[in-house]
């Protein structure tokens, strides 16, 4: 079941995105003891970070109980331009008190095929299996999506959109201009709770797209995201929202 909810402008939907991120983690806290969040890239995520990084907001979160991940990673240093890493830290994990050990990035600075084995093994060592029926990763996956429908590292045509087994898994394709390192579905749909982010009258069409054309999502990867157990949910701003 997918739940979708549209904001005037993209500060109004960074602005319940953070609402939404902290009643997820606060319910996570309070049952399980930590919250484990795997972030997205790109630009649209950037204002829900700045806005979790500052006013009351940050205050009110124990970050010693969040656990950080990430959704995909372009394979350059954590220190460059493209890193998804660079940017969350740059608005968010610099100006809020989380403790390193809590901050699982991806080495996209490794070769990329060894960098996908070392995080599947950082996550399977994290994610143990627990009293659910069924494998339960994070308590959160926030996932952007391109005009070309991708979302995460997950580009049309990708072998991975046919992956059961691997966790994550390292893609070069001509649409990621490089090797990435990405979730692959088997992980974001064991997620107790999926979170699309997306902004601007340039992903318009390709939403409608993915929301309401058949289920095909070798052209239209996002739609292969359809958590098992969890609750899936859009957050648009009125221009990406205009032709549905």
């Amino acid at each position: 079941m997918q739940d979708i909810r549209t904001y005037p402008d993209a500060h109004g939907l960074a602005h319940a995105a953070a609402e939404h991120f902290m009643a997820i983690a606060s319910e996570a806290i309070a049952a399980r003891g930590r919250f484990s969040v795997a972030l997205a890239g790109g630009s649209t995520p950037r204002p829900l970070y700045e806005h979790l990084a500052t006013g009351k907001l940050a205050s009110q979160l124990p970050w010693s109980s969040v656990h950080v991940f990430w959704g995909d990673e372009r394979c350059v240093p954590p220190n460059h331009p493209d890193s998804n890493y660079a940017m969350a830290r740059e608005t968010l994990l610099d100006h809020v008190p989380i403790p390193p050990p809590n901050v699982h990035r991806i080495r996209g600075e490794m070769d990329p095929t060894e960098a996908a084995v070392v995080y599947e093994r950082t996550l399977r060592q994290f994610f143990v299996p627990g009293p659910e029926p069924e494998m339960v990763t994070f308590d959160l996956v926030l996932l952007g999506m391109g005009t070309d429908g991708h979302t995460a590292s997950l580009f049309p045509g990708s072998d991975l959109l046919d992956e059961q087994r691997r966790w994550v898994a390292a893609h070069h394709a001509h649409q990621a201009r490089g090797w990435r390192v990405t979730l692959t579905p088997v992980a974001i749909n064991a997620a107790r709770h999926v979170t699309f982010l997306v902004s601007g009258a340039a992903k318009a069409e390709i939403l409608r797209q993915v929301l309401a054309d058949a289920r095909q999502p070798d052209p239209l990867p996002a739609q292969i995201v359809a958590p098992r157990s969890g609750n899936l949910l859009w957050l648009l701003d009125s221009p990406a929202a205009a032709l549905l």
